[in-house]
């Protein structure tokens, strides 16, 4: 029984997410269910009304994207290079998890402000290099905001140019961040020459 409640419950999560990815927020419920698979009963068994459930589909793409980066960063000493890995992995997620991008990308202003998901794990990561000295940053919260709309532009541009190299554009853009915050050029560009761990690895609490 507990089984089948969690299938039902993925299957609307998933459907709410493509809804959100085009940019359909205000969908009936009906659509909904009709594209989970799901008796109209089943919905509320789960969810009182469709703000709900879209709000926690928004949610759940973050939490999914943020355990990615955590486990993909996890050898990492140097707060740099976690930046850096995490924006490299970040901009290539877009087009391996496309329908997750674009529920970010069509909600950017709830994205940017969410204790969720990427943000919040960016500012951690700008902070951190910050105080180790690696960054010449005089205020995190308006280097997030660079960093936010860099991400955010070339997730955008990776979906609307798909014949541009998607590590190419955002290895670039990596390391003309790096180099705004204070990294030496050639340090920069060698961060970004780095290998990367596979993007498609899942993370263990998926």
């Amino acid at each position: 029984m507990q089984r089948r409640k969690a299938i039902t419950r993925g299957a609307l999560v998933q459907a709410a997410q493509s809804f959100l990815a085009n940019d359909k927020p205000n969908v009936p419920i009906l659509e909904i269910t009709r594209a989970a698979d799901v008796g109209m009963g089943s919905f509320y068994n789960h969810f009182d009304s469709r703000e709900e459930l879209f709000d926690l589909a928004f949610e759940e793409a973050l939490d999914h994207f943020g355990a990615i980066l955590d486990q993909l960063t996890t050898d990492l000493d140097d707060p740099a290079h976690v930046f850096a890995q995490s924006f490299r992995l970040t901009g290539r997620l877009h087009r391996r998890h496309p329908v997750l991008s674009k529920v970010l990308l069509n909600n950017w202003i709830a994205f940017i402000g969410s204790d969720r998901g990427l943000a919040p794990r960016a500012r951690r990561d700008i902070e951190d290099a910050a105080r180790a000295g690696r960054f010449a940053v005089a205020d995190p919260e308006l280097a997030l905001t660079i960093v936010a709309g860099s991400a955010l532009f070339l997730g955008q541009l990776l979906h609307d140019a798909p014949e541009r190299d998607d590590a190419a554009a955002t290895d670039q853009v990596t390391e003309d961040l790096l180099r705004m915050f204070g990294i030496p050029a050639d340090e920069a560009r060698d961060i970004c020459r780095r290998p990367l761990p596979d993007p498609d690895q899942q993370p263990d609490n998926s």
